[in-house]
């Protein structure tokens, strides 16, 4: 028993997995395909009812969204990558916890263009409008990036491994050079020892 981690490996699990690396403690991972007949099998959807990942195991707990995962974890473990409820970034780190999810929706709309739906079926209008949404939450990091070197003025926290994740996706579909504090906060975050563990050697 214990901590078991559902992972496939590049998906958003990477950010469950970043964290628990970063926290240090023991767990397991089970590497999951990226297929369906993997991710859509009757063992797996009794424990994912979707049959996604990231999807975290502790003992009898089931939990299968990224930022509960993220939340779990450190009140779990009474990290200090939590700000928690009283603390003065609380609140912050709620928002740039979710916020995380906000940029990774239009990635994961421009991977379904890029690898699920067949060619024919394809948008450039949709692959337009997901790449110019995707730029504006980038648009909206940079600014707040401007005066410090992780989503907190603290310090790095367990938002970074979220955020960090969507940040790296989001190269995959367009170029981020112009956005110059958002290119050297990847860096920064993508560059700890837990996200190189963490990362597939093609995302790092």
């Amino acid at each position: 028993m214990g901590i078991t981690l559902y992972h496939v490996e590049g998906s958003r699990s990477v950010r469950s997995l970043w964290l628990l690396n970063e926290l240090g403690i023991d767990f397991d991972v089970e590497v999951m395909p990226f297929t369906l007949d993997a991710l859509r099998s009757e063992d797996y959807l009794s424990i994912h009812p979707l049959g996604r990942v990231p999807c975290l195991k502790d003992d009898d707990t089931i939990i299968f969204e990224s930022g509960a995962i993220t939340q779990y974890l450190c009140e779990k473990t009474g990290s200090p990558l939590m700000r928690k409820m009283g603390e003065p970034e609380h609140a912050e780190w709620l928002q740039w916890l979710h916020y995380a999810e906000t940029m990774a929706v239009h990635g994961a709309s421009l991977i379904q263009q890029r690898v699920f739906i067949p060619s024919e079926l394809r948008s450039d209008a949709v692959k337009g409008i997901e790449e110019r949404r995707l730029g504006q939450t980038l648009s909206v990091l940079n600014k707040h990036l401007a005066d410090r070197e992780y989503m907190l003025a603290s310090g790095f926290s367990a938002v970074d491994t979220n955020v960090g994740y969507s940040v790296q996706l989001a190269q995959s579909f367009i170029p981020i050079e112009k956005w110059e504090n958002v290119v050297a906060y990847r860096d920064r975050v993508i560059g700890r020892p837990a996200a190189q563990q963490s990362f597939p050697p093609n995302m790092r």
